[in-house]
């Protein structure tokens, strides 16, 4: 299968709710549509972990994130779009329409604009931004191949898209918009 022909099914996963595993900046993700509650709970089913922690947003520009996005400060947003695209996550403060499975307990959503090109391409087939959180089991470290989520999630997910991870060590950075503080170092 060529690889646009792998993003074709991908987008196709994504449109009828199912969960997808891809490459990022620096360890494979599970994404699926951030509008679609069904399939957010499912992706935490299969991660076994809770809601209230929230879940990432990854958009291949500004305009993918945006609707998620409380705007009405703009200094959290300049900080934040000063690292991107990039392997910075930032919280921002939630659009009030955001759903609490996807901000958790939290008034923040956390948004990245990906540098990683198949992430970045799989947001501008799909048209908007995906979910994006580690493939990995809760509590186990995430999965840096393939193979290993294959293995870690056994026939769980509906379709993997093959490919490198970008240059950085592991999950993504995430920091506070609001305050600036880093809360994960990348």
């Amino acid at each position: 299968m060529s690889d646009r022909q792998q993003l074709e099914r991908a987008v196709e996963v994504l449109r009828s709710g199912g969960v997808i595993g891809y490459p990022t900046e620096g360890c494979f993700g599970l994404g699926c549509d951030p509008r679609n509650t069904a399939a957010i709970r499912s992706l935490l089913g299969r991660k076994r972990r809770s809601w209230r922690q929230g879940l990432i947003l990854i958009g291949a520009h500004w305009g993918q994130l945006a609707p998620w996005v409380d705007r009405s400060d703009p200094l959290p947003l300049a900080r934040a779009r000063a690292t991107w695209p990039g392997p910075h996550t930032w919280l921002l403060p939630a659009h009030p329409q955001v759903s609490r499975w996807l901000r958790g307990e939290h008034d923040t959503i956390a948004v990245r604009i990906t540098a990683h090109a198949l992430a970045a391409a799989l947001c501008r087939a799909f048209r908007g931004a995906i979910v994006s959180t580690s493939a990995n089991r809760h509590g186990f470290p995430p999965v840096a191949t393939a193979g290993q989520l294959e293995r870690q999630f056994a026939g769980g997910v509906e379709l993997v898209l093959a490919g490198r991870l970008g240059g950085s060590p592991g999950p993504t950075a995430i920091h506070d918009a609001r305050t600036g503080k880093m809360l994960r170092a990348g």
